[in-house]
């Protein structure tokens, strides 16, 4: 069985999580703290960054999210997630790139390293300036994906796909860490209500971090 090596705040292992189940591919977790400089973790991965998945049966390492979500799309029959024509296609690679890339600079990153690893790794007190950017760049975020839930059946075409699972799990990283306001935009919260009540969602949803616990409404679909 496929071993998944993650961490629960890190939106690329949320994102293939979700993914593979969606997908039907069985795993198992093991969790690392990246900041940890694991040496067997560090052996998979120099880089030390998470997802990394393994399978020994087969001799098979993995690494970077993208990668592995391409690899189980070729490999593994099931619903598709990077579907339709070559355009199509493109566009869905399109907006994963902004996702992992932009979305996570602007927003993500600034809050995961203000609220979680400050608290949990260096002791140091939160960066209000910080936080606040953080914020305004991911009202401007939630601005777009506002635009694409309303110009779209789902965020990367009409049929769900990987990009919707890209932003959920963005989205619900943030959204542990008390940092996602929804105020204003109505298509993007209706959106992100439809993504937590699907199975795939509810591992993710249960778990609690040591220290760090979500706010109240983090693991309700209709947020209350």
């Amino acid at each position: 069985m496929w071993r998944l090596f993650h961490f629960p705040l890190c939106p690329f292992s949320r994102k293939l999580r979700l993914f593979l189940t969606e997908k039907g591919v069985p795993f198992e977790l093991e969790r690392v703290s990246p900041w940890e400089r694991n040496d067997e973790f560090l052996e998979l991965n120099p880089a030390g960054q998470t997802p990394v998945i393994v399978d020994k049966a087969r001799g098979t390492k993995l690494i970077d999210s993208r990668a592995i979500c391409a690899y189980f799309e070729e490999t593994v029959d099931g619903p598709p997630m990077i579907p339709g024509t070559a355009i199509d296609r493109a566009e869905i690679r399109r907006l994963l790139g902004w996702l992992d890339e932009k979305l996570y600079a602007d927003l993500v990153a600034p809050m995961i390293e203000e609220r979680m690893r400050k608290r949990l790794v260096s002791r140091e007190p939160p960066d209000t300036r910080v936080y606040r950017e953080a914020m305004k760049a991911g009202n401007a975020h939630l601005d777009y994906l506002d635009y694409l839930v309303d110009s779209r059946r789902w965020l990367g075409g009409p049929v769900l796909s990987l990009v919707d699972l890209a932003a959920a799990a963005h989205l619900s990283v943030v959204d542990y860490l008390g940092g996602l306001d929804f105020r204003g935009h109505k298509e993007t919260k209706t959106w992100y209500a439809v993504m937590k009540s699907r199975p795939s969602f509810r591992p993710l949803l249960a778990e609690r971090m040591e220290v760090i616990m979500p706010p109240a409404h983090y693991d309700k679909v209709d947020f209350d």
